[in-house]
């Protein structure tokens, strides 16, 4: 059980708690996980000539974008406070789902844009920095985690079932209301956690272009060596992971032969599994191993996924991959912890919008290098056979391919290359990083303010 606390200086009109974020992050990417197999239909209908290339595309603007916003909405949630900051980004992220059916091009057009203020996660974790104690940062941090793999436990299985008998008309209606009954739990449930003695000493404070520049918050890695490895390790560890995202259901489906119903159990196990490694695993590792070992060993876990990804040429090695994938979600709740004393409660939002910042760099990088490496190994993503209406749950390949290549899947061959390095660099990361270091780079001013303590930080995931 995590306990939490009312903010200092916050009045207690209303219990906060861990669990306002886990409704938040659950309906949000349980709305998108229905949209899992329509998605798939929609972009190939779209795009049928080019469909992994416009994919990555599309991914590679909404991740720039979210890249180049995530550090101005980061230091605003710390003056005005998170859960207005919750609303607009949950807004937004969810604001295409409409146009799916209506009008394909304003959907990408719109996924696109959206990356501006897709960055929720950053805000949920500094929320959740705000309402725990240090000592139980990081159980709630893995709760989080786990409520996200837990949201697409079942999602795309409910909305490849709901497209087959009912349409895909049927499956964006659904997904819409979920949307919306997000935006109205954080209009009439979810407190506000930054507190009032913060905001006031904040409110009005000029917000200067140093902090908004994306590119600032890059520089100012470089003067901490704790963080700097930190974040180095983020973004090698996470630039195969997004590439991995943006093209991994059409690479099942295309080159392994996964049925559409497949994908979605395939996607329904890991995520249990990475549930249950992110709740149980994560905790009795923490204790036993430490934060570091506990990183390194999400890394080597990562790093044989994506190698059995890379080398694996039947549907088995996928569904076993699949299962060490799960155990490799543990790394950025254990990331999180290591950094936890990186930076003041009143800059939360700062730290949390530079992390995100760098994986939205590796979300607009990572799909673009995968379509780069299967263009140059020749492996065709461009064709899809249409999706099929049967539910006959089978992990075999629906055809065998005429020839097998040596690698095929390259991308994630070169994606385990880069994990190894990440994997290097770990070992450098000081167990307790210096808290007063870290606090002086990170801040947003050289004021220093009399009721900043250190207090754990948060980091990454999804």
């Amino acid at each position: 059980m995590i306990n939490t606390r009312v903010p200092q200086g916050k009045k207690n009109n209303m219990e906060f708690s861990v669990y306002h974020a886990v409704v938040v992050i659950f309906l949000e990417f349980f709305a998108w996980g229905l949209l899992t197999t329509p998605m798939l239909t929609v972009l190939h209908e779209t795009f049928p000539q080019h469909t992994f290339l416009m994919n990555g595309l599309i991914q590679g603007v909404k991740g720039l974008l979210s890249f180049m916003s995530a550090p101005l909405i980061g230091a605003l949630s710390d003056v005005w406070g998170r859960r207005s900051f919750l609303l607009v980004t949950v807004f937004f992220t969810c604001a295409p789902i409409p146009l799916m059916r209506l009008s394909p091009w304003w959907y990408f057009a719109m996924i696109s844009m959206s990356g501006a203020f897709s960055v929720t996660f950053s805000v949920i974790f500094a929320y959740v920095a705000d309402v725990t104690d240090e000592r139980e940062r990081s159980t709630a941090y893995g709760l989080v985690s786990a409520t996200f793999a837990a949201s697409l436990v079942t999602s795309p299985a409910i909305g490849a079932y709901l497209s087959a008998w009912y349409g895909d008309n049927l499956v964006v209606l659904v997904a819409t209301l979920i949307a919306l009954a997000d935006i109205c739990f954080i209009l009439l449930a979810v407190p506000e956690s930054l507190p009032d003695k913060m905001r006031l000493n904040t409110w009005g404070a000029p917000i200067s272009w140093e902090q908004a520049d994306p590119f600032t918050s890059l520089r100012k890695v470089g003067q901490d060596s704790t963080v700097l490895l930190i974040c180095i390790t983020v973004f090698l560890s996470y630039l195969p992971e997004a590439g991995q995202y943006s093209s991994f259901f059409l690479y099942l489906r295309q080159v392994i032969n996964f049925s559409s119903t497949t994908i979605a159990v395939f996607i329904g196990v890991v995520g249990i599994l990475s549930i249950v490694a992110q709740t149980l695993f994560l905790t009795l590792l923490m204790r036993t191993l430490g934060n570091k070992n506990t990183v390194l060993l999400g890394l080597g876990f990562q790093i044989l996924q994506l190698a059995w990804y890379g080398f694996g040429s039947e549907p088995w090695m996928m569904w076993a991959a699949g299962a060490v994938a799960a155990m490799s979600s543990i790394t950025f709740p254990a990331v999180s912890a290591l950094v936890s004393q990186s930076a003041d409660p009143d800059k939360q939002g700062v730290v949390q919008g530079m992390i995100t910042g760098i994986r939205g760099l590796c979300n607009g990088l990572g799909p673009a290098l995968y379509g780069f490496v299967f263009f140059l190994f020749n492996v065709e993503l461009n064709t899809m056979d249409p999706i099929q209406g049967d539910y006959n749950i089978d992990p075999l390949p629906l055809h065998s391919p005429t020839e097998r290549a040596l690698i095929p899947g390259p991308p994630f061959l070169l994606g385990a290359c880069t994990v190894v390095i990440a994997f290097l660099v770990a070992l450098f990361i000081p167990e307790k990083p210096t808290c007063s270091s870290s606090s002086s780079q990170l801040s947003l001013s050289d004021k220093p303010r009399p009721e900043s303590k250190e207090v754990g930080l948060t980091l990454l995931f999804y």
